[in-house]
């Protein structure tokens, strides 16, 4: 089980018909409150929140934290009959504004963006692994690098970098982003261009910044 999963506390078993099903059939049944169909979207998307919300976030330990709250908050809402019909196919760009919202949160409650500590007890000293305190400072670096575009995202509108950390960083595509945060798809197509036009000397959207997955 891997450590988001653990924190979290999701089922760990999964069916066959879990592995290649499509995410509309797995939502439907997280509609019913099912928790292998919640397990298996947290397999299938778990990762691509995590990058979301350290981008956001520009902290490992607060992007662990920004998964849990959102698949948490997902379940809660599947508990309790508050999930609507999936209509697109994946479901990833549903959670990832989901995510967005939870990282604003976690902003708002600590500020754990400038909180550069790794939770380097965490991590695994085998003898096969690389030494912690050096895989502790390229993390570090990776966070600094992150605060420093972030402060560069944060002097355009919000609703501007929702996009950018949509379709260029994340890759959903217009129509997916456009869905997603309830938006003709015409006005993501602007609001990108301005984003790209306002960060064109000072960051490279070509380019999507620090990959980071485990």
């Amino acid at each position: 089980m891997s450590t988001r999963a653990a924190t979290l506390g999701v089922a760990v078993s999964r069916s066959d018909r879990d592995i290649g099903a499509p995410d509309q059939h797995l939502w439907a049944r997280l509609r019913e409150a099912d928790e292998q169909a919640l397990t298996a979207l947290f397999r299938r998307h778990s990762d691509a929140v995590y990058n979301f919300a350290f981008r956001r976030l520009s902290s490992w330990s607060a992007a662990e934290d920004a998964v849990q709250a959102t698949f948490t908050s997902l379940w809660r809402r599947a508990r309790s009959g508050r999930i609507d019909v999936l209509t697109l196919e994946s479901a990833r760009p549903l959670l990832l504004v989901m995510a967005g919202h939870e990282c604003s949160n976690l902003l708002r409650s600590s500020r754990r963006h400038l909180a550069l500590v790794d939770r380097i007890t965490a991590l695994d000293r085998g003898a096969d692994e690389p030494d912690p305190a050096a895989a502790a400072a390229s993390r570090l670096d990776d966070e600094r690098a992150m605060a420093r575009i972030r402060e560069v995202l944060d002097e355009i509108p919000a609703a501007q970098r929702e996009v950018v950390e949509l379709v260029v960083w994340s890759e959903c595509s217009m129509a997916e982003a456009a869905r997603a945060l309830g938006i003709p798809e015409g006005t993501v197509k602007s609001r990108l261009a301005r984003a790209r036009r306002a960060l064109a000397t000072r960051l490279d959207l070509g380019n999507p910044a620090l990959e980071v997955s485990e």
